[in-house]
């Protein structure tokens, strides 16, 4: 049985943790290798095919790394917590021991949270006229937001050829239900139970109090077009990372992924202590 470590190279108690798990892990008769530090002039990208299990230590956004990775594989993802909140990860080495908990994974004693993810096509036309996608998954959200040069976006929104709206503001977040919890919710918009499948829209900050947030269906596709009377360069960022267009951003197209993200935990109470801690401030340890 093949593992994968992505630790938080940044947190040198996850990384201590993630070489005593190796260690113990070796000793079991599992192979471990772990994902390249991206700080390393010899960065490559990890090696992920025939792995059974990915461990992540570190917070959400390390996690969000480790997804990044599998991609659509549908490989089981155990967060290990050694970030500030969380949310996303199975436990923290404050609560449970570590071993422990690798080790009901690998018995197959934690529970399979299967999240919806996305397939994200940013389209540009070059100054050549020629057109250019960029194809990306996320399993949080895609943000398109003003750039540092515009005071504000003009886009027009449409679900599965149904225009919706033409908004003027600072953007638009389109999530799953993992996603509701980030950027999404900042922005006003709902906290989404991990069983939804569908997308969650909410615009930022938009210029008129008529716009609302929306969810949509699992088959649904959004589109974003860019205005063409009011040009602008948005920032267009992909579970946090920015993504550079070559040419001058058209519109985006977003759908749910052909494959999900799986994440372990301890049961679907998981998600709702999570939101009571985090969200609420209530401690569910009493």
């Amino acid at each position: 049985m093949k593992i994968l470590l992505v630790p938080n190279y940044f947190n040198d108690e996850a990384t201590r943790s993630g070489l005593a798990l190796e260690l113990w892990l070796n000793r079991q008769g599992y192979e471990v290798s772990w994902v390249p530090d991206q700080r390393d002039a010899a960065f490559a990208p990890a090696d992920v095919e025939g792995c059974d299990l990915v461990i992540s230590l570190g917070g959400d956004g390390t996690l969000l790394r480790a997804a990044r990775i599998v991609n659509y594989r549908e490989i089981p993802i155990l967060g290990l917590s050694y970030g500030h909140v969380g949310f996303l990860t199975a436990a923290s080495p404050k609560d449970r021991d570590v071993l422990a908990v690798v080790e009901d994974a690998l018995a197959g004693e934690l529970h399979v949270s299967r999240r919806a993810t996305l397939a994200c096509d940013v389209v540009s036309v070059r100054d050549d006229g020629g057109i250019d996608t960029v194809h990306t998954f996320a399993l949080n959200d895609l943000a398109l937001a003003r750039g540092p040069l515009s005071d504000m976006v003009e886009f027009a929104i449409t679900v599965s050829g149904h225009h919706i709206d033409r908004l003027r503001g600072d953007g638009v977040v389109i999530s799953t239900a993992t996603g509701s919890t980030g950027y999404a919710l900042s922005a006003g918009g709902p906290i989404v139970s991990p069983d939804y499948t569908g997308m969650v829209c909410v615009p930022i900050a938009p210029h008129t109090i008529q716009a609302r947030a929306f969810l949509t269906s699992p088959s649904d596709i959004v589109e974003i077009a860019m205005s063409k009377e009011r040009p602008t360069v948005p920032a267009i960022a992909i579970d946090g990372q920015f993504v550079t267009a070559d040419g001058t951003v058209d519109h985006v197209s977003v759908r749910r992924g052909p494959g999900d993200i799986l994440l372990l935990d301890y049961g679907p109470e998981s998600f709702y202590n999570s939101v009571s801690r985090v969200f609420f401030g209530v401690n569910n340890a009493r």
